[in-house]
C-alpha cells in the first residue's frame, strides 16, 4: 500500500528495520546522559528566549521523538539552543501581554509552526543551499555576538536582580549600575557563582561527570535543606499533566507579525542544524541529504509549536555529548526525551527547589562555549576582509539586533563578492623555457612573443568589471615593446559573461581591429560561447577566434606570421 511505502522511507523506520541488538545498550546509556544535560539546558534556553523554564522540556520532549522518526542524522540532539534564544525573544516579547507567560509561549507556539513550515516547503524546494549564504565569518561574528547577549541577559539572574533596559548597550550599562549600588543579593550570587565554579570545574578536572547536573541536583538539595526558596528566586514547579497546543490569544495580526522573524530563525536553524549534520556523518562515514534534514528540522518544529514548545535546532554542545556516551542510533535522543518525560510526570515539584541564579549559572556556561576568539585571531591572520566580515556581523548582531546583523552581513558579503570580482586578478602572460606560459609578475625571466599579446583575466565578465578588462587590455598592447598583430585571451578562468561585458568585448574588438590587431580566445568554455552567441555576436567571434590551448593559439601565430616556417 502507497501508505506504507511512504513510512517505510521513513529514516527513523529505515533504522529501525536494520537495527542491531549490539547497540542497544550503548544507545539506552548515552540517552540517560543525555537526560542530565537535556534538563538543565532546556529549561535555561526557555528562560533566556523569555519564556516559562517548563517549555524548554516540553521543547525538548516533542522534538527529539519527532526527529527519532523523521531525522536522517543518526546522533544529531534536537532541542532548546543558545542561538536561537535570543531571536524567540525578539520576536514574541513585544507582541506577548506584559506579565503573561502564557500569551509569550502562545506565540512561541505560533513562531515554531511557522519556523517549521517554512522549512519543510523549504525542504521540498531544495533550498538548502541557502545557508550558503552564512559564510565562516559570518557564523564567527554571529556566534560570539549572541555568546555575549546571552551571558550579558543572565548576569542579573546570576547575582540577584533584574533590569529594565533595552539592548545590549542599555543592558551593560544597567547592569554595572546596580552591582555598584549594592542592588545584587548575596545568596543568589553566591549560589549562582558557586554553581558557575562547579560546573567549571568538573569541566576542567572530571570532564567525564556532567558537572551541569552536579550544579543542579546540588543547588536543589542545598534549597530544599535550608530554606532557600524563601530567600531567592525560583524555577518553580513544573505544570502536571502533558502539553496540550495552547494558541489561545494570538490573532492572524500577531501570526503576519511572525511570518518574518520565523524565516530568520528558520535560516539560522537550519545553517547551525546543516553544519552539525554534516560534520557528525561525515565522522561516521555517512551522508545526509540536505533537503531531508531541512523537512526533518521543519516537522521537529511543528511538534514542538503543537506540544507547549518554542523553536528548536540542533545542538552543538548536547550532540558531541550522545556522540562520545556511545550513539549510534536516533533511538539515544528518543531515550533520552522519554526520560525527561518522565521526569516531568513524576517529579515535576523539584524544580520548586532550582534556584534562578543556578539556571542562569547553566546557561552563561553553555553561552560561553560559542566564544571563538582563537577563531577570530586565526581569521586574522589569514583574510583581512573575511575579519572585518565576522566583526561587521558581530557588531550588527550585538548592536542593532540578530536578525538585522545578520541581513547586514549578509549584504557586506555580497558586496565583497562584487569587489573582488571587480577588481579581479589580471595580468600578462610571458613564455617561459619548457614550462609553458605564466603570469609576467611571478615570472620576470619569460620572454614575451614579439607581435603577440596574451592577457589572463581571472573572473567573470559581467557590468562592473567589462570595463576593467577592455581598459586593461588597451594598456598592455600599448605597452608592447614590438607592434602587435595578435591578442590572445586566455579565457578559461571566465565563468561568466552579462550583455554588459559583451557590449565591452565588440567594442575592444572594434578597437583592436581599427589598428589591425586580430583578438582571440585560448581556453573558453563552452558555456561561454553559447552565451556570445545567445547574445547576438556569433558571427562577429566565430570558430576561427576560438582555441581549446594557449600553445594551440601561439602555435597558429607563429603559422600565419611566418608562413614559409609553418610550411
Amino acid at each position: 500500500m502507497p501508505w506504507r511505502e511512504s513510512l517505510g522511507r521513513l529514516p527513523g523506520v529505515a533504522t529501525a528495520r536494520e537495527y542491531q541488538r549490539g547497540w542497544l545498550r550503548t544507545d539506552v546509556t548515552a540517552g540517560l546522559v543525555l537526560t542530565a544535560l537535556l534538563i538543565p539546558a532546556g529549561m535555561g534556553y526557555a528562560e533566556a528566549a523569555g519564556l516559562p523554564a517548563y517549555a524548554g522540556l516540553y521543547a525538548t520532549i516533542v522534538p527529539l521523538l519527532a526527529y527519532a522518526v523523521v531525522g536522517p542524522s543518526k546522533i544529531l540532539v534536537l532541542g532548546p539552543d543558545s542561538s536561537l534564544a535570543p531571536l524567540i525573544a525578539a520576536a514574541v516579547l513585544p507582541l506577548a501581554a506584559v506579565g503573561d507567560p502564557e500569551s509569550a509561549l502562545a506565540l512561541a507556539g505560533v513562531l515554531a509552526i511557522l519556523v517549521g513550515a517554512i522549512l519543510i516547503i523549504a525542504g521540498f524546494l531544495r533550498l538548502g543551499f541557502v545557508t550558503e549564504l552564512l559564510s565562516k565569518p559570518i557564523r564567527l561574528g554571529y556566534l560570539n555576538a549572541i555568546a555575549l547577549i546571552v551571558v550579558v541577559g543572565q548576569l542579573p539572574k546570576l547575582l540577584g536582580f533584574s533590569v529594565d533596559a533595552s539592548g545590549l548597550l542599555g543592558e551593560i550599562a544597567a547592569i554595572g549600575t546596580s552591582i555598584l549600588a549594592g542592588d545584587s543579593t548575596p545568596v543568589a550570587a553566591a549560589v549562582g557563582i558557586g554553581s558557575f565554579a562547579v560546573i567549571m570545574a568538573f569541566r576542567v578536572w572530571l570532564p567525564r561527570v556532567p558537572g551541569v547536573l552536579v550544579a543542579v541536583v546540588g543547588s536543589i538539595a542545598l534549597s530544599a535543606a535550608i530554606g532557600l526558596d524563601e530567600e531567592i528566586g525560583m524555577v518553580g514547579a513544573l505544570p502536571k499533566g502533558l502539553p496540550l497546543p495552547q494558541f489561545g490569544g494570538v490573532d492572524w495580526q500577531d501570526t503576519l507579525a511572525l511570518i518574518g522573524p520565523a524565516a530568520g530563525i528558520a535560516l539560522i536553524a537550519f545553517a547551525d542544524t546543516g553544519v552539525l549534520s554534516r560534520t557528525f556523518a561525515a565522522r561516521r562515514g555517512e551522508e545526509v541529504n540536505g533537503s531531508t534534514e531541512m523537512k526533518a528540522i521543519g516537522a521537529a518544529n511543528v511538534a514542538s509549536g503543537l506540544f507547549g514548545g518554542f523553536p528548536i535546532s540542533a545542538s552543538g554542545s548536547r550532540t558531541p555529548v550522545a556522540e562520545q556516551s556511545g550513539a549510534h542510533t536516533q533511538l539515544a535522543g528518543a531515550v533520552g526525551a522519554v526520560a525527561v518525560l518522565v521526569f516531568v510526570l513524576v517529579a515535576p515539584g523539584i524544580t520548586a527547589y532550582l534556584p534562578d541564579a543556578t539556571l542562569a549559572a547553566v546557561v552563561i556556561v553553555a553561552a560561553s562555549a560559542l566564544i571563538d576568539v582563537r577563531g577570530m585571531v586565526s581569521m586574522w591572520h589569514m583574510s583581512r576582509v573575511e575579519t572585518g566580515l565576522a566583526i561587521a556581523a558581530f557588531l550588527g548582531v550585538a548592536l542593532a539586533g540578530v536578525l538585522q546583523g545578520i541581513l547586514v552581513a549578509i549584504g557586506l558579503s555580497f558586496v565583497a563578492v562584487v569587489a573582488r570580482a571587480w577588481q579581479p586578478y589580471r595580468t600578462e602572460l610571458v613564455e617561459t623555457s619548457g614550462t609553458g606560459f605564466h603570469d609576467v609578475a611571478r615570472h620576470p625571466e619569460g620572454h614575451r612573443i614579439p607581435g603577440l599579446v596574451l592577457v589572463r583575466f581571472d573572473a567573470p565578465l559581467f557590468f562592473a568589471n567589462g570595463g576593467i578588462f577592455d581598459d586593461y587590455v588597451r594598456s598592455v598592447v600599448a605597452r608592447a615593446q614590438t607592434p602587435v598583430a595578435w591578442v590572445v585571451i586566455a579565457a578559461e578562468p571566465i565563468t561568466g559573461l552579462d550583455t554588459t561585458a559583451v557590449d565591452e568585448l565588440v567594442d575592444l574588438d572594434r578597437y583592436l581591429e581599427g589598428r589591425g590587431i586580430r583578438l582571440a580566445f585560448a581556453e573558453m568554455k563552452g558555456p561561454i560561447k553559447d552565451r556570445l552567441v545567445q547574445f547576438g555576436v556569433g558571427d562577429r567571434f566565430d570558430a576561427t577566434h576560438f582555441y581549446p590551448t594557449l600553445d594551440a593559439a601561439v602555435d597558429d601565430f607563429h603559422r600565419r606570421a611566418h608562413p614559409r616556417e609553418g610550411a
